[in-house]
């Protein structure tokens, strides 16, 4: 069993580990290895009535999970959320931190799941672009409405209605976040805008931008004046001509993922492109860095647990999904991993754990924040193979 690490795709944690790190090569393998095309998967589509395993959950009393890194609270602590599921309904869990971009899990699991084969897994935990997909080529069961009344009842409103997935029928979010930027104030002052933080003199070569598509474009075509959750192939392509711009004026240090706040914390960049909660981990260490809502606004995304066609143990997947829906659950949750946290009722919890992070509007952002957010649009399969390659093309420079 893998050990609990730093939040999500951030290589830290809440407790302030921002040691180590190093450059993001920028180029080549990098970001281009990680970028893998969309291209139709011919006979992939399957149907999640006929491709379904017998659920053996009340014969075994286990439940096998793949996630992000470091997206649950320590597993050691004898009162972690962990262990209250298991005291709670004697399900032991196989815990797998494996899931590391979604790119490269879609990689690791499309033959099996194309083939309507078992991977081996009863919950995985998808961001809402590859969830959609996973969901259209029926990939996914379809979860019990019985089994998951504190799903239906405690989440956010803002939440609900995914155009992918009306009524949660195949997703619950686990977490969700914030895109926006994170920047040291003692070094750069004040930065306003996705604008700003690629075309400002005095932040060239002292950048970073996020390595999956949907992140940096979403902004960039927002520069452009497009929206990015309805956008066409010309603006589509004006976007990337600012992107192409920035590289050829040298205004970037790197494409990064997983180490990006390692370089701001460790002077390597100044101004970076951020995920919400790493930020919030990140100033336990040093107040000076600060995430700002740009004035190109926030994308809003969540990653969500699925249950795969071929799954075993469906029925206590469910309840691994009901359980973190109680409030108290999760605000236990968010108070280790510091992003958005999915409940309802969590925040009032979340006075009894932790007061100082009640107000945060990175944990429970209220409604004027999430106006100002949007998401990217989907894509069916040749326009994201197109748009995966274009990006691979510029950002391998």
């Amino acid at each position: 069993m893998s050990q609990d690490g730093p939040a999500r795709r951030s290589t830290l944690s809440r407790r302030g580990v921002l040691k180590g790190g190093g450059a993001v090569a920028f180029a080549g393998v990098s970001v281009a290895a990680l970028k893998l095309p969309f291209f139709s998967v011919p006979g992939a589509q399957q149907d999640p009535a006929s491709c379904r395993a017998r659920d053996v959950s009340e014969e075994e009393m286990s439940l096998v999970i793949s996630n992000w890194t470091g997206y649950i609270d320590p597993r050691k602590d004898p009162k972690s959320t962990w262990k209250g599921f298991r005291e709670s309904t004697g399900i032991k869990v196989d815990y797998n931190v494996d899931v590391n971009d979604n790119a490269e899990f879609y990689a690791k699991v499309k033959n099996q799941l194309g083939s309507c084969d078992p991977i081996d897994r009863d919950l995985i935990v998808m961001t809402d672009w590859m969830a959609a997909r996973m969901i259209g080529l029926g990939w996914i069961q379809p979860l019990d409405k019985a089994n998951v009344p504190q799903l239906h009842a405690n989440i956010l409103d803002s939440l609900r209605d995914k155009p992918w997935d009306p009524g949660l029928e195949h997703h619950a979010p686990w977490q969700s976040g914030l895109t926006g930027i994170a920047y040291n104030s003692a070094v750069t002052g004040e930065i306003k805008s996705f604008e700003e933080l690629v075309t400002r003199p005095d932040l060239k070569g002292k950048i970073t931008l996020l390595s999956e598509m949907r992140d940096t474009m979403g902004f960039l075509l927002k520069v452009a004046g497009a929206d990015p959750g309805d956008f066409t192939e010309d603006e589509w392509h004006d976007a990337l001509d600012l992107l192409k711009k920035a590289i050829a004026d040298k205004q970037l240090r790197s494409f990064a993922g997983n180490n990006y706040l390692q370089e701001l914390s460790g002077g390597n960049v100044v101004a970076c492109e951020a995920w919400s909660g790493d930020v919030i981990q990140a100033q336990f260490e040093n107040p000076d860095i600060k995430f700002v809502v740009p004035e190109e606004g926030l994308s809003l995304w969540s990653d969500n647990m699925l249950v795969p066609n071929q799954a075993t143990h469906q029925a206590n997947a469910e309840k691994w999904i009901d359980y973190y829906y109680d409030p108290a659950v999760a605000a236990k949750l968010a108070s280790w991993v510091n992003y958005i946290c999915p409940v309802a009722g969590a925040r009032e919890e979340m006075e009894k754990i932790d007061s100082s992070l009640v107000d945060n509007p990175l944990i429970f952002p209220d409604d004027d924040l999430l106006s100002n957010t949007f998401d990217f649009m989907d894509l069916d399969d040749r326009q994201n193979a197109q748009y995966e390659r274009e990006w691979a093309d510029v950002t391998a420079g």
